[in-house]
């Protein structure tokens, strides 16, 4: 299987989310996986977690004991990266692990940022 039709395959599964949507779901756990090189550089969503991606099952596993707090499996959460690749594959990821409406963002930080959306400058430290 090419990495191509992997990442189709991961995508069949999620109902993905465009950056002026995303505006929109204000109850959505938006999580950043991008490494902190890039959101040094470009800044990051205001409201978003930045999460490494090597743990990000762990801390968003609804019924872990090494979960981040203020999340259920109910809760609609977003993840993005640069472009929108890894996370749609962290996205399938997160679904498997008891989050069903775990999706990604179209284009990820780089389209939300060209969309002209709000940008907090910086970067915020990951959850390790």
């Amino acid at each position: 299987m090419s990495a191509e039709s992997f990442l189709d395959e991961a995508r069949r599964e999620l109902r993905r989310v465009t950056p002026e949507e995303l505006v929109g779901l204000t109850d959505a756990f938006v999580v950043d996986i991008r490494p902190v090189h890039n959101r040094l550089a470009e800044g990051e969503i205001p409201g978003s977690v930045p999460v490494e991606r090597i743990v990000l099952e762990w801390r968003l596993d609804p019924h872990g004991d090494h979960r981040i707090p203020g999340f259920t499996a109910d809760s609609t959460v977003v993840v993005l990266c640069n472009e929108g690749y890894a996370s749609s594959l962290a996205a399938r990821d997160l679904r498997r692990v008891g989050l069903p409406n775990a999706t990604d963002l179209v284009g990820g930080f780089r389209a939300y940022a060209a969309a002209g959306l709000p940008v907090r400058e910086g970067a915020t430290p990951a959850i390790t």
